[in-house]
């Protein structure tokens, strides 16, 4: 029987100001108005909820809140609720300002405290960064020069800014980048986010392993052969050269969302979920991963291109047509790793990760491939193989878990073949549409910081990806292997796993059976 979230009990989020940095971009269309409202529409928002937005034109309160509604007539995959829509356009305001303009943050300041006066709320301030990563620490540096940044207690309420991912682009500009923010907010104020952990079936991870003891009792090297995580991708580099030309598939995928799958996956139990332990030991496994060298960097990784083909029946230029990119780019748009984590768990069982666009389907998924069962008592008869045993966790587009394993087919002789028992989240909750963003909003809210990374993680992550990035920097165009749009990326990939005898599930068009 399916069950509404509304049957269980909320807890609003504490009365804030949500002040949007970049506010008539297209993250705040698309992503977090259509959370926000689904938040309000699950009376999730206090009375005392308000959003102002801060942006480089100029235009009215009214010409902001027009912005607003329709980008929740476009977003909104379910049909908007009037009342919910009107009762967001009274708490939204606008500002103007450039944002290295000492002026503009004088403006806020006092918008700010108007609100707060008139609705009599406590001075809570969410300052959310949805800018270019450029504007990130000329934003955090103003709010400090400012004194907006400051955690004073009583009626002063708390100060917390989001910062969106990239988090630098490399070991160094992270660094750098997580410097000037402890310059201004402390550890404690930063929410580092990373939408991937947002849905549901990421959050799930942790509630099927240490919640049912049949899984954990074999996540381990004793059951598991190998893990692969793939984040498959349909869509090209679009308009969205200029970024990704400077940016590639293993920068923008890897050290955040793949390597946060990873730990999860990865991770010892926590001694509870409160956010410090979580983080912990998630960090504990990045620190685990063995250490890339310039030879393992040329032997365990594999990048690709895309050239011109055909996605979904729609023909795709190759990624050196794409505006604003480089006529002879040597950039990625498909990267596939294998990783081993160094520690009692998991050691002797690989980690496969992959990301690339342009590809055949758009589809996330951890998959564990667990060890064989001995074929010792099926020699007499005329089965040649076993099926394959896997769990796969698929993150999107459908959520849900799948688990493969051997049944006797029906009849007289002794046969068998694979079934799947296969749970989906929309067929057994009521779940609301969901961009992943409202639970990490909520949270920022509330102030649990399980679902955020730490500066610690940040900067591990990027540590072990750095060797792969001095071995490209010297070698640009060494195996940059080119694959036709639409396919399932190139054959060096396979052969990272073919070499090893093992291979990568397929990327299809439709449900991914195990």
């Amino acid at each position: 029987m399916a069950r509404s979230r509304e049957a269980r009990a909320v807890r609003q989020a504490n009365p804030c100001c949500f002040v949007i940095f970049g506010a008539s971009g297209d993250l705040t269309a698309r992503l977090l108005m259509p959370a926000i409202y689904r938040l309000a529409a699950q009376k999730r928002l206090p009375d005392g909820f308000a959003i102002i937005g801060l942006a480089h034109s100029h235009r009215s309160d009214d010409e902001f809140r027009s912005g607003l509604k329709k980008a929740l007539d476009e977003h909104v995959s379910e049909k908007a609720d009037a009342e919910t829509v009107a009762w967001l356009m009274q708490r939204s305001c606008y500002v103007q300002g450039e944002f290295e303009d000492p002026a503009a943050y004088d403006r806020l300041d006092q918008v700010l405290k108007r609100i707060e006066g008139e609705r009599k709320i406590l001075s809570n301030r969410l300052f959310y960064l949805a800018t270019p990563p450029a504007s990130f620490v000329p934003i955090v540096k103003r709010l400090g020069e400012k004194g907006m940044a400051q955690e004073k207690g009583g009626e002063n309420g708390w100060r917390r800014i989001v910062v969106e991912k990239p988090f630098g682009t490399d070991l160094a500009s992270a660094k750098t980048l997580n410097g000037e923010l402890l310059k201004v907010f402390s550890d404690a104020q930063i929410y580092r986010i990373d939408h991937f952990l947002g849905k549901e079936t990421v959050q799930n991870i942790m509630a099927l392993r240490f919640a049912n003891g049949i899984f954990e009792s074999l996540w381990n090297r004793d059951r598991i052969d190998h893990v692969q995580i793939t984040a498959a991708e349909t869509v090209s580099v679009e308009s969205r050269g200029k970024f990704y030309d400077s940016t590639g598939a293993l920068r923008d995928m890897v050290p955040n969302h793949l390597f946060q799958l990873m730990t999860l996956v990865a991770m010892e139990p926590p001694t509870s979920f409160v956010a410090n332990e979580v983080r912990t030991e998630k960090a504990k496994v990045l620190h685990a991963v063995h250490p890339f060298t310039a030879d393992s960097a040329m032997r365990d990784v594999m990048r690709g291109q895309y050239s011109a083909g055909n996605v979904s029946g729609k023909n795709v230029a190759g990624y050196r047509e794409a505006p604003d990119v480089a006529r002879g780019s040597t950039t990625e748009t498909f990267v596939a790793l294998r990783l081993m984590i160094d520690n009692w768990r998991w050691a002797g069982v690989p980690f496969y990760l992959r990301t690339g666009k342009a590809l055949v389907a758009r589809r996330t998924e951890i998959a564990i491939k667990f060890k064989e069962a001995p074929f010792t008592p099926f020699r007499e008869t005329p089965i040649d193989t076993l099926g394959e045993n896997f769990a796969v966790l698929r993150i999107q587009p459908d959520e849900g878990i799948a688990l493969q394993f051997n049944a006797k087919i029906p009849g007289p002789q002794l046969a068998l073949g694979g079934v799947q028992m296969d749970f989906q989240y929309k067929d057994y909750f009521d779940a609301a549409p969901s961009t992943g963003y409202e639970t990490l909003l909520y949270d920022c809210m509330v102030g649990d910081m399980t679902l955020f990374q730490q500066a610690e993680e940040i900067e591990t992550g990027w540590r072990i990806v750095q060797p792969i990035l001095d071995d490209w920097r010297e070698a640009p165009a060494r195996d940059l292997a080119i694959y036709p749009a639409g396919g399932e990326g190139p054959a060096s990939a396979d052969d990272l796993m073919a070499r090893d005898g093992r291979r990568w599930r397929r990327i299809e068009v439709g449900r991914n059976r195990p």
